[in-house]
């Protein structure tokens, strides 16, 4: 997914994939968010039957033999593989301490507001069934931030979806910056208030 990246990425992927026939670029016209992005990749990809989707950052922090042990996970019986920083054998490079806290933080704080079991529910790198995203209504989710994470994740365990953590180690960044910002944790705060709110109501 390329959302008029203004570096020239989308030239690039573009130039890749012309000797590549399995990869395949979308583009969109403007930013509308992580959230959206992934709801136009899963939709194009459901529509052209595939059995499973992934998920992942093109800029290698996600580092792509992570798919492998994933792929084993859905061939084990899980619907949603998630790859997990937090579960044994998991880690990151390269972060600095505030960052750590920050984003165990924000794992320990969804964990007890919503009872998820993930230890990693914010994380982005995941394997869907594709029977997996229809039963969330994954087109109807709302978040537009990474928040989108942590409410696909919750409408998994609350279907009651097979979900399995696989650990990864979550790679140093080589260029460019992140896309994190206070607005994006505002959002991710707001996301976790109405699925907590979401949850009771229908408890």
């Amino acid at each position: 997914m390329d959302d008029a990246s203004p570096d020239g990425t989308g030239r690039l992927a573009d130039a890749l994939a012309a000797s590549r026939p399995w990869l395949h670029v979308l583009h969109r016209t403007g930013k509308d968010g992580l959230g959206a992005a992934y709801r136009a990749g899963f939709a194009w990809g459901a529509a052209r039957g595939y059995d499973a989707l992934g998920q992942m950052d093109a800029d290698l922090q996600h580092p792509p033999a992570a798919l492998v042990p994933l792929a084993a996970a859905l061939d084990d019986g899980a619907a949603l593989a998630v790859g997990s920083r937090y579960v044994a054998g998991g880690g990151v490079d390269g972060w600095s301490r505030s960052r750590h806290l920050l984003s165990r933080a924000g794992c320990a704080g969804t964990r007890l507001a919503l009872g998820t079991p993930l230890s990693d529910p914010t994380g982005g790198l995941r394997l869907w069934r594709a029977e997996a995203l229809a039963a969330i209504d994954v087109a109807r989710t709302e978040a537009a931030g990474f928040a989108f994470q942590v409410e696909t994740a919750q409408r998994a365990c609350t279907a009651g979806l097979a979900v399995h953590e696989v650990p990864y180690t979550f790679e140093p960044r080589a260029v460019g910056t992140s896309k994190m910002s206070p607005l994006i944790s505002l959002e991710g705060v707001q996301v976790v208030l109405r699925l907590r709110r979401d949850g009771r109501a229908g408890a």
